[in-house]
C-alpha cells in the first residue's frame, strides 16, 4: 500500500508534483493525504484489482499554471422593494492546466516504482524522459479514456487555510507546503491533445489541455 514514504520517494524536488489523479479519496496518515492502493506502474506482488492502478502522479514537465475558476451556484431575484436576494447553494471549482511538449511516455518501459520507496530503477538515467518521473502523455490520455465518471484530484499548492483549527488559521496551518493539501472529486469537462513532434526512437512530444469540474 502507498505510504507517505512512497510519495516522498516519488517527488523530484522539495515539493511533490502539483497534481495527482486517484480512484479514491485516500486516507489521512500522519497529517498527510495518501491515496489507497498502488500507483500505475508500481512493482508489486499484489494481485487484488481493487488495489492496483489506483493513481497516477502527473508530471510538472512543461506544465502551465493551475488556473482555478470558482463557480458560485445560487438563485438570485429581486424583492418587491427592488433589493437583490440571493439563495446560495454551493461553491464549485473549475480547474484548467496544460502541457507544452510533454514526452509521450515517462520511461522507456514500465516504470517499476518500488512499492516501498517509490523510486524507479530508471530514475535519473537516459531511460527516464519526463523531468520528474511524472506521467507522460499516453498515461494521461489513458486515464481520460478510462474515466467517464468522477475521480479524485490531489493538489499540492500553498493553501494553508485548508488546515484551520477550530475555524482559525494557526501556526500549524502553515506547515503543509510540501504535501498534497487539497483533495477534490472531479469530472473531465474538456480534454484535447496534439502530437507536436514524433521522436526518433524514444518518445513523441505532445501538447495536452485539460479542464476539470468539481462534482
Amino acid at each position: 500500500m502507498t505510504t507517505s514514504a512512497y510519495l516522498s520517494g516519488r517527488k523530484r524536488y522539495q515539493r511533490p508534483q502539483a497534481v495527482l489523479w486517484s480512484e479514491n479519496a485516500g486516507t489521512l496518515t500522519g497529517g498527510l493525504y495518501v491515496p489507497n492502493g498502488y500507483e500505475v506502474g508500481a512493482n508489486t506482488a499484489e494481485t487484488d484489482p481493487d488495489l492496483l492502478n489506483q493513481f497516477i502522479i502527473l508530471s510538472d514537465h512543461n506544465r502551465s499554471e493551475l488556473s482555478f475558476t470558482p463557480q458560485r451556484i445560487e438563485q438570485r431575484q429581486r424583492t418587491i422593494n427592488g433589493r437583490m436576494r440571493s439563495y446560495h447553494i454551493a461553491d464549485k471549482l473549475q480547474i484548467q492546466f496544460s502541457w507544452n511538449r510533454l514526452p509521450s511516455r515517462a520511461y522507456y518501459q514500465v516504470a517499476a516504482f518500488n512499492e516501498t520507496t517509490g523510486i524507479s530503477p530508471y530514475k535519473n538515467n537516459t531511460q527516464e524522459f519526463t523531468a520528474d518521473g511524472g506521467a507522460g502523455g499516453v498515461a494521461i490520455l489513458d486515464w481520460y479514456n478510462n474515466h467517464t465518471g468522477p475521480f479524485w484530484m490531489y493538489l499540492a499548492y500553498d493553501n494553508y487555510a485548508n488546515f484551520k483549527e477550530d475555524g482559525e488559521v494557526v501556526n500549524n496551518s502553515f506547515g503543509h507546503l510540501a504535501q498534497y493539501n487539497e483533495i477534490i472529486q472531479v469530472y473531465f469537462a474538456d480534454f484535447n491533445y496534439s502530437v507536436v513532434k514524433r521522436g526518433g526512437n524514444n518518445f513523441d512530444m505532445w501538447d495536452i489541455s485539460v479542464t476539470l469540474e468539481e462534482v
